[in-house]
Parts: C-alpha cells; structure tokens; sequence
C-alpha cells in the first residue's frame, strides 16, 4: 500500500503541488489525469525521488520512507535504496542508444548484482539469471524477435516496450508510467495500452499519467484529477470519469468528446 501525505513541491517561488494526498492499495491501478502543467509529472519525479518534496510524507506498507523534516531519510544511500520501490517509465523513453534492447534491460540489474558479496564467486549464474529474466521480460511485451535490436532500430511504440521491461526487470513495488502513450501514433498507442492493460490485470500496483480517457477508465482502479498542483477530486475510475462532481473536473472532461470515451 502507498500513502501519500500532504505532499508539496516548490521550484524557487513556484508551489507546482500543494498538499497532494492519496493512498493505493496493492494491486490496484491509479490513473493521474489533468491538463499539462498541473504537476502530474513533478509528483510521479517526487514519488521516484528524483525530485524531493519540500513538505510531506511517503510511506509504503506503512513504513515511513521519505519524510521532509526528517534529514535521516534523505540521505542519498537511503534514497537509492528506496527507489527500488518504484519503477519509472519515463515519457521519452531515456533508453541509452549504445545497447541493444536486452542490454538495456539488463544494466540496472548487472549493476546491482555487482554488490552483492558472492557477485564473484556467482558472476557466471548471476549474469545469466538476469539475461534470462530479460529475454523473457521482452517477450512478455512482444519484443522477443527485437531483443538485439538498437532503440534506433525500434518504433517508438517499441522503445516504450523496451522501456517497460526495464522497469520490470528491478521488480518494483509500484510501476509509474508518464503519458506513455505520448507522440505515439494511435497503432503504437494501441501496442503500448495493451502492455498495460496486461499488467493490471495481473494485479500490477501501477500509477499511469495519462492523457488517455477512455483507457482511465476501463483500466484504472482508480482516477485522481489534478489543477494547479491540487487534487481536485478522486475516486473510483468510472464514477469520475462518468460521472465527475467537480466543476473543474466536468469542464477538463468536457474536452473529450462521446467518441474519444
């Protein structure tokens, strides 16, 4: 479970959120809607810690791992490690264009593997154990002809695969993607939302900011609208999404016509 407490974000005189509360149980969906500037993407950074809030708290399973008045949580060795809670797809990919795709998959976990006290002894079975996870996490996404592939061979669609069978491959609590439909013409969307939509329904604990309504809706457990660095409404995925309360909310829905939903 993630809770997220009074969470706000400052950049210089800017607040970009303010007080962000919600929680997300364990094997459910939330999908973060709202226009572009509203701070979405500054609180998935947040949750990952590549950003730190200025005010608030994180907590998983109920243990406390980022408070913003408590320096001992924020030591850059603590928060390395708890970034292994979280796994980022980032909108442009960020895959390093001098690997092929499994290498891509790979590196985090090599990298890691290379502390573990038996890292010599077992470097062979290490390193073979993580390829192995690679190439099946690649062809869970529908990769497995592409594996030796360089991103510059790969449609964007596929990168974005790439992309997630990257965040996998660490075994995150919760995965976070940003607008990972983003410049994707709609048959690349479509290959992208089927991944997802795989993955929630293996009851993967997920955060998606999307842009994409219709995809909130039917996939998402649940839907929180952000304006202005504010949550303005949440609750279960259709009832908002259908059926919004608030103004704001009903006025950025209106947007979307009855055929995009």
């Amino acid at each position: 479970m993630l809770e997220v407490k009074n969470i706000s974000k400052k950049f210089g005189t800017t607040e970009v959120l303010k007080d962000i509360n919600f929680t997300l149980e364990k094997g459910d969906a939330l999908a973060i809607i709202g226009s572009s500037g509203s701070g979405k993407t500054t609180l998935l950074r947040c949750l990952n810690f590549l950003e730190k809030p200025n005010k608030g708290q994180i907590l998983v399973d109920g243990k406390l791992i980022f408070d913003a008045d408590d320096p001992s949580t924020q030591k850059e060795n603590e928060i390395r490690r708890k970034r292994l809670h979280f796994g980022l797809v980032f909108q442009n990919f960020n895959l390093f264009p001098q690997y092929t795709a499994k290498e891509n998959v790979m590196l985090a976990s090599q990298l890691l593997a290379k502390e573990r006290e038996d890292y010599k002894e077992k470097k062979k079975e290490i390193l073979a154990e993580i390829t192995a996870e690679a190439e099946d996490l690649l062809t869970q996404v529908g990769l497995s002809e592409k594996m030796d592939l360089y991103p510059h061979q790969l449609s964007g669609g596929q990168c974005k695969r790439v992309a997630i069978a990257r965040a996998l491959a660490l075994h995150p609590e919760i995965l976070c993607f940003d607008e990972p439909t983003s410049a994707l013409d709609p048959e690349l969307t479509g290959e992208v939302l089927k991944v997802i939509r795989s993955l929630a329904e293996k009851d993967t604990t997920m955060i998606i900011v999307t842009h994409e309504m219709a995809f909130a809706r039917d996939v998402a457990d649940k839907v929180v609208f952000m304006d202005e660095g504010v949550v303005v409404e949440e609750g279960p995925a259709h009832e908002v999404i259908e059926n919004p309360k608030a103004e704001r909310t009903r006025h950025f829905l209106a947007r979307y016509s009855q055929e995009q939903m």
